[in-house]
């Protein structure tokens, strides 16, 4: 199976790996039908359907089957049926914000940073939680940028931009009371129930491994990939700290990192030196999938 994923994949293939998800989504949503459900279903969707396009973008995989085959079965695993609006948005928002800081055009990248600003405004709008993707876009800022104090200015008038027309709209339609909500630092739940997340224990440990394996051997990479998997660490510190901080139960959380974790496993299975490791772990990661799936599934009974 493992030799059959590692084939190079054509124009085709995404649109196949969608047409599979739409499917999925379609089932789990066809017997609860609400038009709330369906526009955040739509929205979810969307984001993770533009992440597909997102593996090209950051080019880590090779072009192959693999890694996209894997987030079809991380989204079939991850996904609990129903997903919090603001979740959906910041599935959607995370993928636009792939595509634009991991494009190879240097000057849509410069020329981005309003728009990107734009769209962790939105983000937060939706789920104040997502405040680490700020903190993230700011370190990639500073770490990558040559005129750093000019990128930063467009990043932030791309954020204070949208807040002007989120208050403007808010005060003409008479809501002028403070949401609590907006101040995500006062209320942090942390997990203290890990049982329905025993299923997922080997790809945490794969993931753990991946990173010991990749640090062993840095200096043999390549600069681009060095960097490339660094800006994917660090954009997964940004959503694991979302996790760890408000998750508690809101399992849907776990779809932030389906990405970066896809690309990470699918890098440590390309690079394991027996192909029965590699195939091995392939299947151990599809049925820890399915299993953390079946436990969602128990629960709702």
């Amino acid at each position: 199976m493992f030799r059959l994923l590692s084939k190079e994949s054509n124009i085709f293939s995404i649109p196949v790996y969608i047409g599979f998800l739409l499917l999925i989504v379609i089932i789990f949503n066809i017997l609860d039908f609400s038009t709330l459900g369906a526009v955040t279903t739509a929205i979810t969707f969307l984001g993770v359907a533009l992440a597909y396009f997102c593996f090209n973008s950051i080019a880590l995989n090779y072009h192959t089957h693999l890694p996209l085959l894997l987030y079809t079965f991380f989204i079939f695993g991850l996904y609990p049926g129903h997903v919090d609006l603001g979740v959906a948005v910041a599935l959607l928002t995370n993928s636009f914000l792939l595509l634009l800081l991991t494009s190879t055009n240097e000057d849509l990248r410069k020329k981005s940073y309003v728009l990107v600003g734009a769209i962790i405004s939105l983000n937060f709008i939706f789920l104040p939680t997502t405040w680490p993707m700020a903190v993230f876009v700011l370190i990639h800022v500073i770490a990558t940028s040559e005129r750093v104090g000019l990128n930063i200015f467009r990043f932030l008038l791309g954020v204070i931009l949208i807040m002007l027309s989120y208050f403007s709209v808010a005060y003409f339609l008479d809501m002028r009371e403070w949401n609590a909500i907006y101040f995500p630092f006062g209320k942090m739940w942390l997990n203290e129930d890990y049982q329905t997340l025993l299923p997922l224990t080997p790809i945490a440990l794969m993931l753990i491994y991946a990173l010991y394996d990749h640090f062993k051997y840095y200096n043999q990479k390549s600069p681009v990939s060095r960097y490339k998997y660094t800006f994917l660490l660090v954009f997964s510190l940004a959503q694991l700290v979302t996790i760890i901080l408000y998750m508690n139960k809101n399992y849907e959380y776990l779809m932030l990192l389906a990405f970066p974790s896809t690309i990470i496993v699918s890098r440590m299975l390309r690079f394991m030196p027996k192909y029965w490791m590699k195939e091995v772990s392939f299947w151990l990661i599809i049925i820890s999938l399915i299993s953390y799936r079946a436990v969602l599934e128990l629960q709702l009974i």
